[in-house]
């Protein structure tokens, strides 16, 4: 979820999981190795040290959401039967192969040779049926919603896995690449909240809850093996002291870097700015008076300075709905909410909300300058917004699950997650029939461009009808130090793929 990063709950942050690009992939050859520039001869039995912003609070990755957890976890500990791209295509993994039907109903899988779990044992087909039937079948396994379309899951013999839906879904191989997807042993009785037995090219080595977690290569690797002996995740939440450690030298890479503080490490590092699918997203409680009023909820977006945000953040690009420009669907709806501070005052004045105070609820960890920039504009029209900033464990239990809040603010990192506002359930309590009924269309649509039309015109009416404000498209600032060679820049708050990265001697 959140420099959030969200739960992926369908909270998205993780929050989400949603469309894949087509239903016709077939036969992709395996996830691509993060390019590397070469400086020098690469050192075999480098650690690599990593600051990252928030820590996972277990490893259970069946049972835990975040994409904190996912971020380090996926492709480098878990794999799947397919993965994505830092650009969100999707490729073949622990499949060497995969066909669909032409009716979009069945999809065959064929595994990779030579695969084994951390723990030594052969993959075969009867783990990959155990894992994908747990998770369509329990409730309390991450991704099981994802799985409703699945019909039956069966092996034909020990390299071949065919799963068939119920119906065609847009939406099956792009969650094949996120929790629901991943293949664990079958009968396993490990506890995953601080062990793990993934088949990845990394294995845990040791997690220093509050502090860091620590990645070993896996010398047995059945693909490519890691390109460092080591890897620690140093947990920094905040980010001034993410700069100082960067400066002190104990780092090697410091990714979600404060826009305003990067200067600070020009010279040692290279600054990179990468491409996101991070929505700034200012949620209202679309289920509580006074914002289940849609002019409330408008006068709100009217209000904002989202150009101001951009330039006082030093990063990002303006973003008027629920789409960010790497997912299917987008299209430009800066016109749902210019700034326009008359017509927001007009519009609080027909709902009779002149005079309207509300609460921000926001995680500690993102700081001050949002905070303070939407308090500033509210008050331009006759809005009192006091801001309540809460650790995020608060966040989650208060907003997300009891749905307790007036407004809140998060970064939405996962891809695709549109579906959230197709969910009565989720946490913005938003609920539009014609909404949900162009969402189901467009995952059961067999033409992709048919679908991202469906997809793009329910997304028209969610930001007209104001459900959320997004206040800004995320990039993502990495610093990485010289000889850190083929380090991810795009897509990294939800997943980081670290097989490639080498540290030159």
């Amino acid at each position: 979820m959140h420099r959030s990063r969200v739960p992926r709950r369908r909270l998205g942050l993780g929050i989400a999981a949603g469309l894949a690009a087509s239903l016709v992939l077939a036969g992709c050859s395996g996830t691509p190795s993060p390019s590397a520039s070469s400086t020098g001869a690469a050192d075999p039995n480098a650690t690599l040290t990593v600051g990252l912003v928030l820590e996972p609070t277990s490893l259970d990755i069946r049972h835990t959401s975040g994409a904190a957890l996912e971020q380090v976890l996926i492709d480098n500990i878990y794999e799947g039967l397919v993965s994505r791209t830092q650009d969100d295509k999707i490729v073949d993994r622990l499949a060497k192969s995969h066909d669909v039907s032409a009716d979009g109903l069945t999809y065959t899988f064929v595994l990779n040779d030579g695969i084994t779990f951390h723990d030594g044992a052969a993959l075969t087909s009867a783990d990959v049926v155990s894992s994908l039937q747990t998770a369509k079948d329990d409730a309390t396994v991450q991704g099981h919603a994802d799985l409703a379309d699945v019909a039956s899951i069966s092996a034909t013999d020990e390299k071949t896995v065919v799963v068939t839906l119920v119906k065609p879904s847009q939406n099956f191989l792009f969650s094949l690449t996120g929790t629901a997807g991943l293949i664990f042993p079958k009968g396993s009785t490990k506890d995953l909240q601080s062990a793990e037995d993934g088949t990845g090219p990394f294995t845990l080595a040791q997690w220093k809850k509050g502090s860091s977690l620590t990645v070993d290569r896996n010398e047995k690797y059945w693909g490519e093996k890691a390109g460092v002996k080591s890897i620690v995740f140093d947990y920094i939440p905040d980010f001034t002291a993410g700069v100082n450690a960067a400066q002190s030298g104990s780092l090697d890479v410091l990714t979600a870097v404060d826009p305003n503080l990067a200067p600070q490490l020009d010279g040692k590092f290279t600054i990179t700015t990468g491409k996101t699918t991070d929505k700034g997203t200012l949620a209202f409680n679309n289920a509580k008076a006074p914002l289940n009023d849609q002019r409330v909820r408008e006068a709100i977006r009217l209000a904002i300075d989202h150009e101001a945000i951009i330039k006082a953040r030093g990063a990002g690009t303006t973003l008027y709905g629920p789409i960010p420009q790497l997912d299917p669907g987008y299209q430009d709806l800066s016109s749902t909410a210019p700034h326009d501070p008359d017509k927001a005052k007009q519009l609080l004045k027909e709902a009779g909300q002149e005079n309207l105070s509300l609460t921000l609820t926001i995680p500690s960890f993102y700081g001050s300058t949002v905070p303070q920039l939407l308090t500033s504009d509210l008050k331009k029209v006759g809005v009192t917004l006091k801001v309540d900033s809460v650790e995020f464990p608060t966040w989650l239990d208060r907003v997300f699950t009891k749905h307790d809040y007036d407004l809140s603010f998060v970064l939405h990192v996962e891809p695709r997650d549109f579906g959230n506002f197709a969910n009565p359930q989720y946490y913005f309590g938003y609920d539009n029939p014609e909404v949900q009924k162009l969402y189901a269309a467009s995952q059961t649509e067999l033409d992709a461009k048919k679908s991202e039309a469906l997809l793009s015109q329910a997304a028209e009416i969610v930001a007209k009808d104001a459900a959320a404000d997004w206040l800004y498209e995320d990039q993502t600032l990495t610093a990485v130090s010289p000889g850190v060679n083929g380090f991810p820049k795009d897509s990294i708050n939800s997943r980081l793929d670290l097989r490639g990265v080498t540290v030159s001697k």
